[in-house]
């Protein structure tokens, strides 16, 4: 503290201990900054540069990996929440890397706008989720960090440079997907569209189907999304288009989802900890109670594309080559039964279209998502080492390569 001025002593904690949503991962910095300003970054970075100390930057802190975690200078950038311009006709919007995606979502549509594609939650920071290459689904979209036009860096020396395609192009280049190895992002301007609803149409399908007629399935709507239950031939195809249809929804009552989908799952989930031989049986259960029958959702986009993560997780997911994927999957399912594991559901399934972002899994080449899940009830552990092995092994013989904010 000695070596801090009055301002930074206005925005430092020295007995912060951070944790992410997973509860996977914590971690004690020296100091814990939550700066409002990017002067004020440029002070951390600069004092940090001076003592030597390594400093990492978190958001909201969603990634299950260790990725924030750091015993020198931790830099909370969640202050840097504004949206500083927006140019409706061009419809791009630029915002402080800070914002969540939520406040995101609020501001654009009130501009009349929209993200193009999301993935499953909104609670991150938009500089999170561009750092790691995050991704939604749709055979014809990017990661999004493809969205990023512009953006505002401030390196190791504290110096702020101002990055795109026309200006410091390398550093731009680099810093669309640079898990805050670059430096600070404290600002960016993303290319979004008009606001619009989505309608999605879940359907259960028997997976080998699926797997059969892999490449319809990728482009039976804009965005499509499978989730595997493994133990059986059951999955869902989840498919949604944009649409100029009223919000209306068709499915199980919001009380059955919460109550027997969140609270009953997590109660039985927590009693297979003691008998892992139930969980096949309660996996058919669950897709027997919630997911056999079509559901019909049409509303604003954002709502659409996110959904439940119910409780804290273990997640692992890695990107392969999309014509791999259905070979991939059988050797999975075929390794969980011959080592007899009880695994639990879903195996999400999701397509990125081929982008230039350099530390991108999708660089290069239509991409496949296999995302695997075991679930902590009531935030206790759970055994996975032995499948992540396996599953692991089997996403490198595709040429996998891991999304960046679930390495663990």
């Amino acid at each position: 503290m000695d070596h801090l001025d009055d301002e930074l002593k206005s925005i430092v904690s020295t007995d912060y201990t951070f944790q992410n949503w997973a509860k996977t991962f914590r971690c004690t910095p020296k100091l814990y900054f939550q700066p409002t300003t990017e002067a004020h970054i440029s002070k951390i970075i600069r004092l940090a540069s001076t003592l030597d100390e390594p400093i990492k930057v978190v958001g909201s802190g969603h990634s299950p990996s260790d990725l924030a975690c750091t015993s020198g200078f931790l830099l909370n950038i969640g202050h840097l929440n504004k949206l500083v311009q927006v140019d409706t006709s061009a419809h791009t919007a630029t915002v402080q890397a800070g914002m969540t995606l939520h406040t995101l979502h609020r501001v654009l549509r009130e501009n009349g706008l929209a993200v193009s594609n999301l993935g499953s939650i909104s609670d991150q920071t938009i500089a999170g989720v561009m750092a790691t290459a995050t991704h939604g689904t749709g055979a014809r979209y990017g990661c999004l960090s493809t969205m990023i036009l512009d953006l505002t860096l401030i390196d190791g020396q504290g110096n702020t440079l101002h990055c795109s395609p026309h200006e410091n192009k390398a550093i731009f280049e680099a810093a669309r997907c640079s898990l805050g190895a670059l430096g600070v992002i404290t600002q960016m301007t993303i290319q979004v569209e008009p606001d619009f609803n989505l309608e999605a149409i879940q359907k259960p399908y028997k997976f080998s189907h699926v797997l059969e007629n892999w490449e319809s399935f990728i482009y039976s709507s804009q965005h499509t999304r499978v989730w595997w239950y493994p133990h059986t031939d059951d999955c869902v195809v989840w498919e949604a288009n944009r649409t100029t249809k009223e919000p209306m929804f068709s499915g199980p009552s919001p009380l059955m989802d919460r109550l027997y989908g969140f609270h009953t799952y997590q109660a039985l989930l927590n009693l297979t900890r003691y008998s892992p031989s139930w969980i096949p049986s309660l996996t058919k259960l669950m897709f027997k109670t919630l997911f056999c029958r079509p559901v019909h959702i049409v509303d604003v986009s954002n709502k659409v594309f996110n959904f439940d993560c119910l409780f804290p997780q273990y997640v692992n997911e890695w990107a392969i080559p999309w014509e791999e994927a259905p070979d991939a999957l059988r050797q999975l399912d075929e390794f969980i039964s011959h080592n007899d594991l009880k695994v639990h559901f879903p195996v999400e399934i999701r397509f990125v279209d081929e982008d230039d972002v350099w530390l991108s899994p999708a660089y290069g080449r239509k991409t496949c998502y296999i995302g695997v899940i075991m679930y902590r009830p009531y935030g206790k552990p759970v055994p996975y080492k032995k499948y992540w092995k396996g599953y692991e092994e089997i996403m490198r013989t595709h040429q996998g390569r891991p999304h960046w904010a679930k390495v663990n």
